[in-house]
């Protein structure tokens, strides 16, 4: 039995966080006042499904691709190892060439991105498409990473989305993972079931496997 403590690395969902450019920024207000109801306050939210910690969905870059209704949710339930390829700006087969995926099948990357979700960054590290090709052979289902997208924000192709696709490797973005040592966790990270979506938000948690745990 694991007796760690989970670990939240979600993204705080508040007024001030950053968004895509172009994108519904996040916004929580009070709709009626526990003073004007009488009895309770109930408040409401706007929001893209992309932003802060969020899954995407195949059918965000693909028109036949699943929505998130139709993913099994057991995708997101699960051993994960997480990796520090901080030390690169281009996350290559050669860096992932580094690391062990034994017993896993999800990975999630620590990159040199630095967690602050107040602000969107001008640049982020690049995963060169033919990651999806390798880890495809280790077996890994979902990949996550600390940034808001895995191609280049500026990219309209996006390749690296489309080359995980084609491996049957899920996406899960914006993960706050500076405070997480590399190894190996338990991983939650549970998309809302928005019938029709192309991306939910989840809340993330990682808590750190023992010697002691067993697969």
């Amino acid at each position: 039995m694991m007796t760690n403590e989970w670990i939240d690395v979600s993204q705080p969902l508040t007024n001030d966080m950053a968004h895509w450019p172009e994108d519904t920024p996040f916004s929580y207000s009070l709709t009626i006042a526990k003073q004007d109801s009488g009895s309770v306050n109930i408040g409401q939210i706007t929001t893209s499904v992309h932003t802060g910690t969020h899954i995407d969905a195949p059918f965000h870059f693909d028109n036949d691709g699943k929505r998130i209704d139709e993913l099994d949710v057991n995708l997101y339930v699960g051993e994960a190892i997480v990796l520090d390829v901080g030390n690169v700006q281009e996350i290559t087969v050669e860096t992932l060439g580094n690391f062990s995926f034994d017993g896993v099948t999800r990975v999630l990357l620590k990159t040199s991105l630095p967690n602050d979700h107040t602000r969107f960054p001008e640049q982020i590290p690049n995963l060169d498409p033919r990651i999806a090709d390798f880890l495809a052979e280790k077996g890994i289902k979902l990949i996550g990473v600390d940034m808001p997208s895995v191609d280049a924000l500026d990219s309209k192709e996006l390749p690296t989305h489309h080359a995980l696709y084609t491996n049957g490797i899920h996406i899960l973005e914006n993960l706050m993972l500076d405070n997480v040592e590399q190894g190996n966790y338990e991983l939650i990270a549970l998309p809302l079931a928005i019938k029709g979506a192309d991306g939910s938000p989840v809340r993330a948690v990682l808590r750190k496997k023992t010697e002691t745990d067993h697969n």
